[in-house]
């Protein structure tokens, strides 16, 4: 039976592999926080425990880096790491803003997409397990080709520890056969929450590309200024360490030493001092045919000894070498070692003052390192400002290592082996990628205490500039969208009368009106006398008995079954009264022009109703229904 392909086995496991982290996120969604903090703690404390002989089995797989700084990195990507997040809130309200009103509460975003590099591989797959787990989230690693095995026993390590603790193992996974093919479906499957790319440019570009959200970092081409006013031997002491910080294969090692010149000779006596070897014009051009290809770091010299390039390149130095120094006139496709290559060996400049070192720091991260990283050793302060002000690196670090440095080792910066290089470089982010980068945030928001007046006063301001006092919807004084009784109406001269009705009930069961109409009122200036003989002995004319109120009939609906009822009102509203005859004497007091008022409402008030009211009847809006009173608005149905 033929084999299955390797393109169609991988993308099978990559399904497979989302299913299972998927459930595995399922399963651990309501842990508390106490819960999820044991299981991260567990993974840290594993891989702590076996950073030996996972160092080992990296170097041993891939060929790149040394056994003790390995075991550092290891030790990095878990014990340090957990201590960076191990107190940070990931589940539930995390903060509460009490005098702003604004609440914000975790949630996980579900299956992370881990991808792991040769470089770093062991410690890479760690930190990006525990930083995904911390959120409730699971994580399927994707290893590269080359260092699958070692990266699968890191995962293990963490599998069993998780189920040490009682969580569903498969919050860990590493895929056993990647391919190009499978790593592009598992980036781009919706499954898949969150993407964490860690590799070449060609592949952060592809996690960028998928559609998924996506963490990505960008090439580090690090220069480092060396200012007059630095200490040549705390310098070279630094660019040694962070050079022979597992041979330079973090991408935010030193790449390029830009020196001042009054302390060129000096800064390089030191260096020499600390193992480091100064190649001549031949040996330089030897170095530059063999690491750079076609504009590309040459990946066989990742991570090897200095010993080793330089026999690799044609010449024999000291196995005691710490880095290779290679004069350079410029920086460009001219000058072959001012590319980024992930090895101990440098390329040298020489300034005169920090503003020709700023230039030439800027054409080396346009050169491959926008937004990365930059080193500045320098004891004057306005220098040091210069240099944080203008340089487009998102880390910059002063007076130390940059291997060590920008993933937070040597300085309080997050720790990670995920650094973000932002805009400039492409990236969505400019931080070092951590735990909360991995959670979802709710924001809860409660109305300002001030809200009202500060949008009465904008109100104002916006109709002093548009002319519009009361804009419908703004439920301002004379707002057309309000009903009668929420906003101030004028009505008749003669008879003081409010409203609240909005329209009239759904079409149901008939049912007994529940509050019936009040008793009418009558304003005081057209009362009448509780006397019916006035002060001058004539009789006067009676006032009419006011109107029965009217019982709702029930009525067949026009959409339905059901019965139309009569209006409820809450205040008191009179009803018509009928005006003396033509002759008859006028009340004393009364004005000769006023006369009774037909209408309980303002014409206004009518218009009003006709237009809006009416939207639950099962006969239709109100605005020429039969069952009206027009001179009223009051429905008769």
């Amino acid at each position: 039976m033929p084999s299955l392909d390797p393109d169609l086995r991988s993308l099978q496991e990559v399904r497979d592999a989302l299913a299972r982290a998927k459930a595995a996120a399922h399963a651990v969604r309501e842990y508390s926080q106490a819960q999820i903090d044991r299981v991260c703690e567990a993974m840290a404390m594993a891989v702590r425990e076996n950073a030996y002989p996972l160092a080992r089995a990296a170097v041993e797989e891939t060929g790149i880096g040394r056994v003790h700084y390995k075991i550092l990195k290891n030790l990095f990507g878990s014990q340090a790491t957990w201590d960076s997040i191990k107190d940070e809130q990931t589940v539930g309200v995390i903060r509460r803003d009490e005098g702003r009103g604004i609440v914000e509460v975790a949630t996980p975003a579900g299956v992370i997409a881990g991808i792991v590099p040769t470089t770093n591989p062991t410690s890479t797959a760690a930190f990006k397990a525990i930083i995904s787990v911390k959120g409730r989230n699971a994580c399927v690693l994707s290893p590269h080709p080359r260092a699958i095995r070692c990266i699968s026993e890191t995962v293990e390590v963490m599998r069993k520890a998780i189920q040490g603790v009682g969580a569903p193992p498969d919050l860990v996974i590493a895929l056993q056969h990647p391919t190009l093919e499978g790593t592009g479906a598992l980036m781009k499957s919706e499954n898949t929450a969150i993407i964490l790319a860690t590799g070449g440019e060609g592949l952060v570009h592809a996690a960028y590309s998928s559609g998924r959200p996506a963490y990505g970092v960008g090439p580090g081409n690090v220069p480092v200024y060396i200012d007059r006013s630095a200490d040549p031997a705390e310098v070279a002491r630094c660019v040694v360490s962070s050079q022979s910080f597992d041979n330079a294969t973090f991408c935010c090692s030193e790449q390029a030493l830009v020196i001042d010149r009054p302390v060129y000779e000096e800064t390089l006596r030191q260096l020499l001092a600390r193992g480091a070897y100064l190649c001549n014009e031949a040996e330089t051009a030897k170095l530059a045919a063999l690491c750079n290809k076609g504009g590309m770091m040459n990946a066989e010299v990742v991570g090897q000894d200095p010993w080793k390039i330089a026999r690799m390149a044609g010449f024999e130095v000291p196995e005691s070498t710490s880095v290779l120094l290679c004069p350079q006139g410029g920086v460009g496709r001219d000058w072959p070692i001012t590319i980024e290559i992930l090895c101990p060996l440098l390329s040298v400049h020489v300034v005169d003052g920090w503003r020709e070192g700023c230039d030439v720091c800027m054409q080396t991260l346009k050169y491959g390192g926008l937004g990365h990283t930059l080193g500045v050793h320098a004891g004057d302060q306005s220098v040091l400002d210069a240099f944080f002000l203008e340089k487009p690196a998102n880390r910059i670090i002063v007076n130390g290592p940059t291997s060590q440095g920008a993933v937070g080792y040597s300085t309080n910066l997050d720790p990670s082996v995920s650094l973000g290089c932002g805009p400039q470089a492409g990236n969505i982010s400019s931080d070092n990628i951590t735990a909360r980068h991995l959670i979802n945030i709710k924001r809860v928001a409660y109305r300002k205490r001030d809200w009202r007046e500060q949008e009465a006063r904008d109100h104002a301001m916006a109709a002093s500039l548009g002319g519009e006092a009361a804009p419908r919807g703004s439920m301002l004084d004379g707002d057309p969208a309000l009903s009668s009784s929420l906003r101030a109406a004028p009505i008749s001269s003669a008879v003081s009368a409010t409203t609240n009705w909005q329209g009239n009930p759904t079409v149901g069961a008939p049912r007994d009106v529940q509050q019936p109409l009040s008793a009418p009122t009558f304003p005081k200036a057209a009362a009448m006398p509780s006397s019916a003989t006035g002060s001058g002995g004539a009789r006067r004319t009676p006032a009419p008995a006011p109107q029965p109120a009217r019982q709702p009939q029930p009525m067949q609906s026009k959409v339905g079954a059901g019965v139309k009822s009569a209006p409820t009102f809450t205040t008191a509203v009179a009803p018509r009264v009928t005006a003396p005859g033509p002759g008859a004497p006028q009340p004393a007091g009364a004005p000769r022009s006023q006369a009774p008022s037909r209408s309980l409402l303002s014409p206004k008030d009518i218009e009003t109703i006709l237009s809006h009211a009416g939207a639950g009847c099962p006969l239709g809006p109100c605005k020429g229904c039969p069952q009206m009173d027009v001179t009223t608005g009051v429905c008769q149905a």
